[in-house]
């Protein structure tokens, strides 16, 4: 028989089998070779999807040497040479290197000149292509390791040099690249050959170049000029992006005062690209759905969604291009960064967004992904590209970003500020490691921050403070590792240095808690103390009774809305870990069901979710979506209908309790849905009307929709004149229920109609289902080539992840014993995590199932 504690053994086991062979051939370039600077021309010919490329690099040899060996992957070359030598060429393609061996030693400064072919791929990395219905572009796409792909080069980080880029394309067609153009000459062939500036020191994987017929709307700030481009037929929606770039970068320029380096700013969206968007400098790089809305009609989520996602591709301006972390274990240096630098601007622009609300929700996930048995330190070793694609996690971008929000807060913003100035400053074009800048952190402010982020970045894990009554004006603390799972105890004695905020009735006071310490300081005179001010603190809570009722008592009056998403999240999260019940946290959000804000609703009842599809079955799963309808309708009724003159808040409020109610089988409810999804779905949206609501009853809709309403959905999914619709429609196909209707969904995920950047979504919506899924999975299995063939080097570990959604025994079996045949790429972690869900979620409804059966059985009849 199998125990929980030996199937996670023979999980490491399955996940050890995929690692070693990875780590034991470490990919990492010979040193004593430093490239200074490259010429490329290239020519692509867009309907043989192939290029060619001509290559000189000068780099100095620290020894004479016979041989050099840099990054190639998928690349025929045709000639290599070094002044009069000829070079044998030696190609390990395990390795992605190429070994150039010359019969006389090369010394000092050298210059290699290659001819070579490579090919257009359609795996959405290195130089690839991108297609519409119209036609093809040449697109590239070289983070984390793919630049090899489009020219052989010394493709790691540190290894910078200076760019001098030349393509020749179909005359009707243009190029962005990462500089200006300063000559555009004819070609053969009714071509011509763009040239551009020679680039700032940059690593590698910084280089971009884009071909095709773009269109750009412009504009400009603090003498910069700035173009969101697209392709033709969408140029209309780049406005809103080209407003929101003004406002940031000169932001940016105030804040870090270091100004913008570059000589322009373009922001390019691509049909086909697989990340969010990508930092290349100079040349941001988009996936239509992040960069391209309606600005009369869109959103204030869509328009937060792309004001976030341009500030933080133009915070890597600073933070990953100007200064590059030395090798990609401090990728944090760059996304993390980002993550936190990206609030920033959209808050000063547009306070009423409610950006810190947002930003206590990313915290909350980021604990809770962080809090389970595999997790990662922030630093870690990545040394093969599938280690590196790996490191893009949860942790380079949430956690390593709410750390350095905390160190923010403790230190103060001003002074946080200037060192981020002191440490851009001692490494302008050059690369850094975490040590450079919490030793900066640390001279400028004179407190441990060095302390404080070694403990963070070298340790993984969550800390957990778990409080006892107060004596007199001290508050005796504990500190320990905070698991998710009971059964992932494993009573290690981490601890941390660790700034703690405290909120009392009178001014909140920050103060540092040392390993060993056992106490902080409380007023004596204070009727309640709240140990997350602001909730800045990357920590987890808990507290006594007593000491619960106080903060409840004083919730509303006295913590903010960040604060009370933070006091949710620390109390739900203490559920799943043994430390609570259901029952306690369901009387936690009765009382706070009246609460204003949409962002505290939100976070307690996104855990009602959780309930509904991991504990709750039959009878009580009835039982609860009564108990639903009985508390939140009222609410729902007093909210009225949708007015002009109603605030984000309230609209967003309106929005929740409708899907809520629809979600629980609301009978009126359902039926308004489909009543507005008829009206609105697939229709240019009207700038007055309730978006929210538009988008809740969808949800709905879709969940008790037929076939009438799946081919309105589907239609709008193929239709790409406007990207966020369409991104919606298909995220919608995967809520119908019906099961003829999820086989049409999932024959229509593999059919090579959605995009490959775009497919996986729909696998994971019905994974993550409990009514679909059973059928997913079994598809998935049954149809492994078809489905497999839709993966990017990126997006079947999204698949794997979506697979940790089980909830039994045999379900975890079956992940376990697929995958381990069937290897998805850069995966080995996040199987671990997805077994990882799987254990925790059995366990925690063994035991949680009773504490919920009985609290409905409390609740009155109704």
């Amino acid at each position: 028989m199998l125990t929980t504690k030996n199937l996670f053994s023979a999980t490491l086991l399955v996940i050890a089998s995929c690692i070693a062979p990875l780590a034991a051939s470490a990919q990492r370039l010979p040193s004593g070779v430093h490239p200074e600077h490259y010429t490329l021309a290239l020519t692509p010919d867009l309907k043989a999807a192939t290029f060619t490329g001509t290559e000189s690099i000068d780099l100095t040899l620290d020894q004479p040497s016979t041989a050099i060996t840099l990054n190639a992957a998928e690349i025929k070359f045709l000639s290599v040479t070094a002044g009069s030598q000829t070079a044998e060429v030696s190609l390990d393609p395990d390795k992605e290197q190429a070994t150039f061996t010359f019969a006389q030693p090369l010394s000092g400064k050298v210059t290699l000149d290659i001819r070579y072919d490579g090919i257009l791929n359609d795996k959405l990395r290195g130089f690839y292509l991108s297609k519409t219905a119209r036609r093809n572009y040449a697109v590239t796409q070289f983070e984390p390791t793919d630049a090899r792909r489009a020219f052989p080069s010394f493709d790691e980080p540190a290894l910078k040099a200076t760019f001098d880029i030349a393509l020749t394309v179909d005359r009707g067609d243009t190029v962005i690249s990462n500089t200006n153009i300063v000559s555009d000459t004819p070609a053969l062939d009714e071509k011509h050959t763009l040239k551009f500036a020679t680039t700032p020191r940059m690593s590698t994987y910084l280089v971009a170049f884009l071909v095709g017929d773009f269109q750009c709307t412009k504009g400009s700030s603090d003498g910069v000029p700035i173009r969101a481009c697209s392709t033709p037929d969408k140029v209309k929606l780049t406005q809103f992006a080209v407003k929101s770039a003004e406002y940031i970068l000169h932001y940016y320029d105030t804040y870090f005062g270091i100004k913008y380096p570059m000589p322009k700013l373009d922001m390019v969206a691509l049909p086909d690209f697989e990340a969010g968007a990508m930092e290349n400098f100079g040349c941001i790089t988009y996936r239509e759905t992040d960069l391209l809305i309606d600005s009369k009609t869109a959103s204030i989520p869509e328009k937060k969604n792309v004001a976030a996602v341009v500030a933080h591709e133009m915070a890597h301006q600073w933070f990953g291009d100007m200064v590059t972390m030395q090798w990609w274990d401090n990728i944090w240096l760059n996304e993390g960064f980002a993550t936190w630098m990206e609030h920033k601007p959209v808050a000063a622009w547009h306070p009423e967004w409610n950006i810190p609300q947002d930003e206590a929700q990313e915290l909350d996930t980021t604990l809770n992904y962080d809090s389970q048995a595999t997790t990662r330190t922030i630093r870690a070793t990545a040394n093969t590209p599938a280690q590196i694609n790996e490191m893009f996690d949860g942790i380079a971008y949430g956690k390593a970003g709410a750390v350095l929000n905390m160190v923010e807060n403790y230190v103060g913003e001003e002074t946080f500020r200037q060192g981020v100035h002191n440490y851009l400053a001692a490494h302008l074009y050059a690369n850094a490691t975490a040590e450079d800048f919490w030793n900066a952190q640390t001279a400028t402010s004179h407190l441990p921050v060095d302390k404080i982020m070694s403990s963070f970045v070298e340790q993984p894990g969550v800390p957990l403070l778990s409080f006892s009554d107060a004596s007199g004006s001290g508050a005796p603390v504990a500190q320990s590792r905070f698991f998710l799972s009971p059964s992932a105890e494993n009573h290690t004695s981490q601890q941390w240095t660790l700034p703690v905020c405290l909120k009392t009735s009178g001014k909140p006071a920050c103060s540092l808690l040392k390993p060993g310490e056992a106490s902080l300081r409380v007023g004596e005179s204070s009727p309640f103390f709240y140990a997350n001010a602001l909730a800045k603190g990357y920590f987890r809570t808990v507290y006594t009774p007593e000491q619960y009722k106080a903060i409840e008592t004083h919730a509303e009056t006295a913590l903010t809305a960040p604060e009370r998403i933070n006091f949710i999240g620390d109390r739900w999260a203490l559920v799943p870990s043994g430390r609570s019940s259901i029952a306690d946290y369901l009387d936690l959000v009765l009382a706070l069901k009246d609460d204003p804000s949409a962002d505290v609703l939100d976070t307690a009842l996104a855990k009602i979710y959780t309930i509904k599809s991991k504990i709750a079955t039959g009878k009580d799963l009835d039982r609860l979506d009564a108990d639903l309808r009985t508390q939140f309708g009222p609410i729902y009724a007093a909210l009225g209908k949708p007015s002009k003159h109603d605030s984000f808040d309230r609209n967003q409020l309106r929005a929740l309790l409708f899907e809520l109610l629809g979600a629980a089988k609301d009978p009126v409810i359902v039926a308004q849905s489909r009543e507005i999804a008829d009206r609105s779905f697939g229709h240019k949206k009207d700038k007055n009307s309730d978006s929210a609501l538009s988008d809740a009853a969808v949800v709905i809709a879709a969940s008790n929709g037929d076939a009438v309403f799946y081919d309105k959905v589907l239609a709008a999914s193929k239709d790409p004149s406007d990207p966020g619709l369409q991104s919606d429609a298909l995220q919608t196909l995967a809520r119908f229920l019906d099961p003829t209707l999820v086989t049409r969904t999932l024959d229509y995920a593999v059919s090579g109609q959605v995009r490959n950047q775009d497919s996986w979504r729909i696998f994971a919506v019905l994974l993550r289902q409990r009514s679909t899924r059973a059928q997913a999975w079994s598809y998935i299995q049954q149809n492994w080539d078809k489905v497999h063939a839709q993966f990017t080097t990126n997006s079947g570990v999204r698949v794997v992840a979506a697979a940790g959604s089980f909830c039994t025994a045999e379900g975890r079996d079956q992940v376990i014993s697929f995958f381990g045949t069937h290897p998805v790429d850069a995966s080995a972690r996040t199987l671990a995590k997805s077994i990882d869900s799987i254990n925790a979620c059995i366990q925690f409804r063994a035991t949680q199932e009773p504490s919920l059966h009985r609290w409905l059985e409390s609740q009155p009849l109704q």
